[in-house]
C-alpha cells in the first residue's frame, strides 16, 4: 500500500473521504445542520435554519473531498488541482509555475517529486485574492524538497477566504512524489519552481490535476 495511505489518519463522515484537518470547519457544521433538521418538524425557527445549515454542510462535504489518485509517471507532476495562472521565468533561471485553486478545486496539494522534505516555512501575511498580484505577500508556507532534480521549492498560498494552510508532513521527512503533503482551506494558490533547464509542459489557463497532470517536458 502507498506509504501516502499508511503513515497519515484521515478523517471520515458517513464514508465520504475527507482531508485530513477538515474537522474544525466540517463536523460544528453537519452537527448544526442535523439537529436542525430533527427538530425542524416542531420549530418554524429551526426550519428556518435547517435548508441553509444542510446546504452549507454538502458544500463542506464537497470541498473537503480527498480522492484517491493514480499518480501520473513523470519527472514533475502538478501539486494542486487548479488552472494554471503563470509561467514565470526567474532570475536565478527557475521557472515559476502558479496554479490558482478556486473553492470548486480538491485542496490537498501533493509532493510534485519523490525526495525529502528540507524545510517547512510558514510566513505570516495578508489575505488578498490568490489571483491578484498583491497575493505574493500574502500567508504563505514555503517547502522546499531535496530531489533527483535538486532543491524543488513549492509555495502554498493563502487566498482571500483561507485562514489556514496546514503542512501534513514535517521536515526531514521522505515522501514518494504525488504524496498529500498539505491542505489550504478555501480557495488559494500553489506555486512550483522547476529547476533551470527543465522545460515546462503546461500552458496558462490549462486546467491540472493534482498528482495526474505532468509539469516538464520529458
Amino acid at each position: 500500500m502507498p506509504h501516502s495511505q499508511t503513515s497519515a489518519h484521515r478523517d471520515s463522515l458517513a464514508g465520504v473521504r475527507l482531508a485530513r484537518g477538515a474537522s474544525p470547519w466540517l463536523l460544528p457544521t453537519v452537527a448544526t445542520a442535523a439537529v436542525s433538521l430533527l427538530r425542524a418538524r416542531r420549530s418554524g425557527a429551526a426550519k428556518a435554519v435547517a435548508v441553509p445549515a444542510t446546504a452549507l454542510a454538502a458544500g463542506m462535504l464537497w470541498f473537503f473531498r480527498d480522492p484517491e489518485r493514480e499518480i501520473a509517471q513523470g519527472r514533475v507532476i502538478s501539486p494542486a488541482d487548479g488552472v494554471v495562472q503563470s509561467i514565470m521565468p526567474w532570475k536565478d533561471g527557475r521557472t515559476r509555475v502558479a496554479i490558482f485553486m478556486s473553492p470548486l478545486n480538491v485542496h490537498v496539494n501533493r509532493a510534485p517529486l519523490a525526495g525529502t522534505v528540507t524545510s517547512v516555512e510558514h510566513i505570516p501575511g495578508g489575505f488578498v485574492p490568490a489571483f491578484n498580484k498583491e497575493s505574493e505577500n500574502n500567508e504563505r508556507v514555503v517547502w522546499h524538497f531535496d530531489t533527483e532534480l535538486g532543491d524543488i521549492e513549492m509555495v502554498q498560498i493563502a487566498g482571500a477566504v483561507a485562514r489556514r494552510i496546514v503542512p501534513y508532513v514535517p521536515q526531514g521527512t521522505k515522501v514518494e512524489q504525488g504524496e498529500r503533503v498539505g491542505l489550504i482551506r478555501f480557495g488559494s494558490r500553489v506555486d512550483i519552481y522547476l529547476p533551470e533547464g527543465v522545460e515546462v509542459d503546461v500552458e496558462v489557463g490549462q486546467k491540472t490535476v493534482a498528482g495526474v497532470t505532468r509539469i516538464d517536458r520529458g
